[in-house]
């Protein structure tokens, strides 16, 4: 009875339609893509230049992806308000169908329906997020606040590979006439054809079209100390003075781009002040802006993919520390809260977990190790020589004497040292229960290390 008053409330009050005949079946879960095994998921990064109708197009199709998402949200959560009724994906995707019928909203049906039903699926994926505590409830997606993307699944889009240029070729996406425009800064894998298409426009008004491949990857030769074969170990210490030190003394500079560009943006924001709102001279203003930003995002991402790639290469294990950044971002009140802000500021052009996240992949495809230290464990009050464990220092000192063995330390390296020492104390406390010839784990996390083990 319950059921079947839950199902009158979809069809009667709710606008739900009923399952068609051909669907009468019950809905199995959707399941994540299988790999084939050995291959990774690549993503490729494409920019393409739209013609003027189909800028058009896809300006409907971001538009109409948006408010999917709105009408669907709307009705979930009014759905359990008012009627403590759950609707689910299978209900909101019949629903879109209805508002395909409906005189006011039939210009859906100009917009690819896969295209509809993915954002619908993205919907239900942060719904998932939410109940499983691992993000915050959904929120409506607003124009100009929200990023213009639309997911084109298999069906969705049509590939042809260049015979002359292998890995290159023409993308065709549904309701458009004419291939799209893109600028092949490097080849796909041969032979292989897209899983799945995600077209974009940033703030600055450029396309990317982003291509979701399957590809084999190559696992890299093992680096070994020289004269031993124990593995080439790095320690990152991630800091502002520096943005990555090593323990042997390298330190990689803090390119500090929002503060290279102070000034410039600055100039623009005042700019940006005086013009009328809703005026066109406003626009092109914001549209410098916006690019002024594509920018400096531009620089940061192409130094911290360099530098991440060298390290892999050059090490086999990589140890970092475990920071909470959302912690570190807490908000700035009180006495100092413009210098917290600053800091805030600074920690956020650093790109922390950007950073992580690119060793965290890059050791998975190339066969190296990760290691996370936890983020309680005294990398910086601790003497790399003697072990002891001295007392809590401001950020301002840069250097400190222990006050056992009088040694003088640089704080970043001193920092480094020891990460680097605890992340090989839990690589060997891992790697010495494997079975012989099996590879350590790529990632080895200290709050994990019962996961990490071969037991597990």
């Amino acid at each position: 009875m319950k059921d079947e008053k839950a199902e009158l409330i979809k069809r009667e009050v709710l606008g739900i339609h009923e399952r068609g005949a051909q669907h009468a079946r019950k809905t199995a879960p959707m399941r994540s893509h299988s790999k084939e095994q050995g291959t990774h998921l690549r993503l490729y990064r494409f920019r393409f230049y739209p013609t003027e109708e189909q800028a058009e197009q896809l300006g409907r199709t971001f538009g109409a992806c948006r408010w999917v998402y709105n009408e669907g949200l709307a009705l979930r959560s009014g759905a359990w308000e008012r009627h403590r009724v759950k609707v689910g994906f299978p209900e909101t995707c019949r629903a879109l169908t209805g508002w395909k019928q409906v005189e006011e909203t039939a210009w859906l049906g100009e917009v690819s329906s896969t295209v509809l039903q993915q954002s619908l699926r993205h919907l239900d994926q942060a719904y998932q997020r939410f109940f499983r505590g691992q993000g915050r409830y959904p929120k409506r997606k607003k124009k100009g606040r929200s990023r213009d993307a639309a997911v084109y699944v298999r069906t969705g889009f049509r590939w042809v590979e260049d015979a002359e240029r292998p890995g290159t070729g023409l993308i065709k996406l549904a309701k458009q006439s004419k291939p799209l425009d893109v600028r092949w800064s490097r080849a796909l894998p041969a032979g292989t054809v897209p899983v799945r298409l995600t077209v974009t426009r940033d703030r600055a008004g450029r396309y990317f079209v982003s291509t979701l491949v399957e590809e084999r990857m190559a696992a890299l030769p093992a680096v070994f100390v020289p004269g031993t074969r124990e593995p080439k170990a790095v320690g990152l210490d991630l800091g502002l003075a520096s943005l990555v030190t090593l323990d042997d003394g390298t330190k990689v500079d803090h390119p500090r781009l929002l503060r290279r560009y102070a000034v410039k943006l600055a100039g623009l924001q005042r700019e940006l002040h005086r013009k009328v709102r809703g005026s066109r001279n406003r626009g092109k203003v914001r549209q410098r802006i916006a690019r002024l930003y594509a920018l400096i995002g531009d620089v940061r991402r192409d130094m911290l993919d360099k530098l991440t790639t060298r390290l892999v290469r050059e090490n086999q294990v990589l140890v970092v520390e475990d920071l909470s950044v959302v912690t570190l971002l807490r908000a700035a009140r009180g006495e100092g809260r413009r210098r917290k802000a600053k800091l805030n500021e600074a920690i956020l052009d650093a790109g922390w977990g950007e950073l992580v996240r690119l060793l965290r992949y890059k050791c998975e495809w190339y066969g190296r190790t990760l290691v996370i230290v936890d983020r309680f464990f005294p990398s910086t009050r601790r003497c790399s020589a003697c072990h002891t464990k001295g007392p809590s220092m401001d950020l301002s000192v840069r250097s400190w004497v222990c006050a056992e063995c009088g040694v003088v330390h640089d704080r970043d390296v001193n920092a480094a040292v020891n990460i680097r020492g605890e992340g090989m104390r839990l690589y060997w406390l891992v790697a010495a229960g494997l079975p012989p010839g099996r590879m350590a784990p790529t990632v080895i996390r200290a709050s994990e290390l019962e996961a990490c083990s071969p037991a597990a």
